[in-house]
């Protein structure tokens, strides 16, 4: 087990990449969005429509954006899932009560600014982007609550989950009232990948490049499966192993175990090794902040407002409609959703945490980007109201972050 200093220092080390990888990801996300309004426009685009081919089998070439979405996003969120996966092991998150509390806020952070944009909306075609305001961008987000100043872990830990749950919920929103649904025979791929994963894992294989392979079969198959298929790295991270020892080893210390005589003979110490869990998630962690992130950021804020008209009808919906759901929908379900289960006693809020830690969440919640963005391209075809969509959640997007940091700084207590 880790010296306690050490832990200290890891920690302290964990806060500042991920406050100045939070500076750096918002700079990569203004200039983006001042190139994709300046002279530049022409040249920003142009190197994002360039097509890459990898030459694999099942796989189209796909532009540098979907590579870096669809593809190093998956590392990203291997991160995430190895977050998650740790906590659910021995952390917050170890609790079910307190693991299924994001589980249900997330539901009302959907529910709740689809209602608000519903209420504004006048004519299907409006609304048709009823969608929008009720996805939470989990790279924003995080890169937000860490200028935000110190909070609690678990909070990042509720709001990792949470945002999972949400990418969730927007996927299957996606499928079924945005497009043909979901391929159901491409799961056989993405079993096929997880089985490998669990196989190498039964052996004992520790090299964390041999699980490339099986990690790109499950990226295939969620890929053609129509699951976003930067989850890839969710599930990949939730099935790493949280102990030093596992698969062969594990079973041959557990035989040894149960054939020793007596209780005064001791076992061999076990392997001084890092659990995969810690040792993946330190080697990737700087590399997402100062480099995935950023990318993301500068591949996606670039959203071009020319022809923005919103002074009267559908287009004023549209934004009054997109920007009342992130700012205030998504804080008042997550809370009320939260609330509801902790009443209902189903879930439990983490003792380390108070209701307005809850309030900052939703509030951080609402920074919706990238996948709103998405949905609202699906949402409409007239351009007046996919720039009044994509302006609408820009300005949401940056209220709610500027509400959230300052939510935070004005707090009584910042602990």
């Amino acid at each position: 087990m880790p010296h306690p200093s050490h832990r200290r220092l890891s920690a302290l080390r964990f806060i500042s990449v991920e406050a100045l990888g939070g500076i750096v990801l918002l700079a990569a996300a203004a200039f983006a969005l001042a190139c994709a309004n300046s002279p530049l426009a022409g040249a920003y685009e142009s190197l994002w429509r360039q097509r890459l081919s990898l030459g694999v089998p099942l796989l189209a070439a796909g532009d540098l954006r979907f590579w870096v979405n669809d593809g190093l996003m998956s590392i990203f969120f291997l991160l995430v899932g190895l977050e998650i996966r740790r906590e659910l092991h021995d952390g917050t998150l170890s609790n079910p009560r307190i693991a299924t509390l994001p589980i249900i806020a997330a539901a009302g952070g959907v529910v709740v600014p689809a209602l608000l944009y519903m209420l504004v909306a006048r004519g299907p075609a409006v609304a048709r982007g009823w969608a929008i305001p009720t996805a939470t961008d989990i790279a924003f987000a995080l890169g937000v609550l860490s200028l935000a100043g110190r909070v609690p872990a678990a909070l990042r830990m509720l709001l990792l989950t949470l945002a999972i749950a949400d990418d969730i919920a927007a996927i299957l929103i996606i499928a079924l009232f945005y497009s043909g649904g979901l391929a159901l025979a491409q799961f056989l791929l993405v079993a096929a990948g997880i089985a490998l994963v669990l196989l190498l894992q039964a052996i004992g294989v520790r090299s964390a490049l041999a699980y490339a392979l099986p990690g790109a079969v499950l990226w295939l198959g969620m890929l053609h499966s129509g699951v976003h298929p930067a989850l890839t790295g969710v599930v990949l991270g939730l099935l790493t192993p949280v102990t030093a020892e596992f698969g062969l080893s594990a079973r041959r210390r557990a035989r040894k175990r149960r054939n020793i005589p007596s209780a005064n003979v001791a076992l061999p110490p076990p392997t001084s090794a890092e659990a995969p869990v810690a040792r993946v998630e330190a080697m990737l962690h700087p590399y997402v902040a100062f480099g995935i992130m950023p990318l993301f950021a500068f591949a996606n804020a670039g959203v071009r407002l020319e022809g923005l008209e919103f002074s009267a009808g559908p287009p004023l919906e549209v934004t009054t409609g997109i920007v009342l759901g992130l700012v205030l929908g998504k804080p008042t379900g997550i809370v009320l959703a939260a609330l509801a289960a902790v009443r209902l006693k189903v879930a439990e809020l983490p003792p380390s945490l108070r209701w307005s830690h809850l309030m900052l969440l939703g509030v951080l919640s609402g920074i919706g980007f990238t996948m709103s963005i998405f949905i609202a391209n699906l949402a409409f075809d007239a351009p007046p109201l996919l720039v009044a969509a994509k302006f609408a959640v820009l300005a949401g997007s940056a209220i709610a972050a500027t509400l959230g940091v300052t939510l935070r700084r004005l707090s009584p207590s910042r602990t």
